[in-house]
Parts: C-alpha cells; structure tokens; sequence
C-alpha cells in the first residue's frame, strides 16, 4: 500500500513539474476586432488571478531552455507571449505586467516596425520595453504566409526564401535590441516538416497556435501556446487551460501540418505514457466536426480521423485526458493547413 502511494505521488511529481502553459496575446484593448483581442479589464484579471493564486510565471527563454534540457520546471508555470507588436502592448498591457513584475515575449516583424504601420510599436518603443526586461523575438520579415510558395517559384527557391527571410529578421532584431534568443512564433501558426528541419539546423525552437502545455513530449519546432482572445478570453475557461498538463506523446505518425492534395482527411496514431491516463476517459474533437472517441489499437497507442474532409484553411485535432493523480488535463493539438480544391489559398 504505501509502495502504490510513493509511486502515485512520483508520478504526480513527474508530470505536473515538467510542464509550462505558454498563453498567446495580441491586441490588449477595447477598439480592436474581437477575435484577437481581450480588453484591458480581461488581462488585468487575468494577471491579477496568477499574482493571487502563486503561478510560476518565468520569461519564454526559460520554458525553453527547460524543454531542451528535459528539466523540471515548478508546478503552475506560465509564460506570457505577445504576437506582432501592437502598441497597446506598451501602453496598456506592459504597466501591468510591470505591476506585477510578471516577464514576458514581444514576437515581431520587422517590415511593419519599419514602415510603421497601423497600431505598430517603434524599434525605440520595442528597445524600452527590452530594457524593462522584455524578450523580442521573431515572426518573421514581414508576417508571411510561410508554407505558400510564390508563382514560378520552385520547391527549393521557396524554402532558401524563407530561409533568408527568418534569418535576417533574427539579425534586424539582435542589431536593434541586442537580443538574439532563435526563438520563433509562426504566422497564423503555419508551417511543415520542412520548415521544421531547417529552423533545426539553424538551432531555432519555434511556436504555433496549436493549444496544449509545453513540456519533455513536446518538439522544439512545434511548441504550443494557448491563444487568449475573443471566446477564450473569459476567465473561468481559461483557469481549466491554465493548470492543463503535457500530453505524454511518445510516438507519433503524420505530424505534418500541410495537408498533401486531396488527402483532407488525415489519420494520426499517436502512442501514449499511459502511467497517468485512463483510456476510457481520453476524448478527442475535430475542429467544425466535434467530439470523436480515439480507435485504440492497443493499451497504449489510438488513431484519430476526420469523417469529413477538412475545410480549406487551418484546422486541429484536439484531444484531452484528466489526470488519474492530480485535478488538471493533459492536452494533445494537431494543427492542420490545407489549400482549396483548386490549389487557390484562402485570402486573408
């Protein structure tokens, strides 16, 4: 009895001191669209519940270095990352993270900065604000689609493209701030494989949009990050995703985003540690097509299919598990892009 209590309580260690949620912001204001927005009120409550309930919140560059290592990190960790750079990140969003001396990751391009469009912070803005302790890092030149190749473009000329591009948005960023972390967030949360390997070769760790905490099981070029905004801005489903758990991935098959021709209804197999999970109790939904039970193919390891094509655009895969030895959820999101049947990509 007491061997099956020490284990139970190692395995709660085990799991829950490996994992980070990393929460993805954009705009923090009233006037901005809705669907990447949350307003001043929502984030200082946001904040203000992390100060009161003692959660673990480290700089980006911290999580990462603990997944590269396999390290532990302190239950309830969190990193707060902001995508592109608006202003009222330094107007609205910085006095309160400041309050509470909460870190955080400026992810920017370096075209908008430069041609100072819309609601885009300054590079001198970017500089106070990485003196105060703010991390910058990259997504991208310009805000690119990256998997789209342009016309008469080859396979090889798109890939040296983007390439050059993450490169040298790394350099504009290093000269202007001094920081140079090889740290990622994909636009629109779009990549493949290929993209992966060659962020890897470069010595890059990268972030999509795909939901899920970041711990040991996940890859360095397709961390996820849990988008806070519109919908997921209330806080009481946002408290559920904040103590969300890694999903003990082991194996998986078909982890390519980009969805080939045709083939628009893609499987996954996925082997899990079962150590801390019920397999009656692991649900899976397809996004626009709902709940989907997993076909487990052993104790260990089930696959997921869509019944319907997916629709043209970005989709996932989710699936969820409770913990048998602690009260959060372990979390598994597979990101999906496709283009129309005609090869046209959606314009946006």
């Amino acid at each position: 009895m007491v061997k099956n209590v020490l284990l139970a309580l190692l395995a709660l260690t085990c799991f829950s001191a490996q994992a980070a949620v990393i929460l993805q912001y954009h705009h923090v204001s009233d006037d901005t669209p809705a669907i990447t927005s949350v307003t001043p009120e929502q984030f200082k409550e946001q904040m203000q519940y992390l100060a009161e309930n003692n959660f673990n919140v480290v700089p980006l560059s911290t999580v990462v270095a603990s997944v590269k290592a396999k390290q532990h990190l302190p239950a309830k960790t969190i990193a707060i990352t902001f995508d592109d750079g608006y202003r009222s990140i330094a107007n609205t969003a910085h006095p309160i993270l400041k309050q509470y001396k909460f870190p955080y990751t400026l992810f920017v391009s370096v075209e908008p900065i430069q041609k100072k469009y819309g609601e885009m912070m300054s590079w001198q803005q970017l500089i106070t604000l990485s003196e105060e302790g703010a991390e910058i890092a990259n997504h991208t030149w310009g805000h690119e689609h990256l998997i789209r190749m342009e016309k008469g473009e080859t396979e090889q000329q798109w890939l040296a493209r983007i390439e050059g591009n993450i490169l040298r948005t790394e350099t504009e960023i290093a000269k202007a701030t001094g920081q140079n972390h090889k740290m990622l967030a994909y636009p629109y949360g779009e990549y493949n494989q290929q993209i992966e390997n060659m962020l890897t070769k470069h010595g890059f760790v990268a972030f999509g949009q795909q939901s899920g905490a970041a711990g040991p099981h996940s890859p360095l070029t397709a961390l996820p990050r849990f988008p806070v905004a519109g919908a997921y801005a209330d806080l009481d489903s946002l408290k559920v995703k904040l103590h969300s758990l890694n999903m003990p991935v082991i194996e998986q098959t078909n982890s390519d985003p980009q969805l080939q021709f045709g083939q628009w209804r893609p499987e996954i197999k996925v082997k899990l540690d079962m150590s801390d999970i019920n397999a009656s109790q692991l649900m899976c939904f397809i996004q626009g097509q709902g709940a989907k039970k997993p076909n487990w193919i052993s104790a260990d390891e089930f696959t997921i299919r869509a019944e319907l094509d997916l629709p043209a655009g970005r989709s996932r895969y989710n699936c969820t598990a409770p913990s048998k030895h602690q009260g959060g959820y372990y979390w598994f999101s597979q990101p999906w892009v496709r283009a129309r049947d005609n090869g046209e990509w959606i314009a946006e």
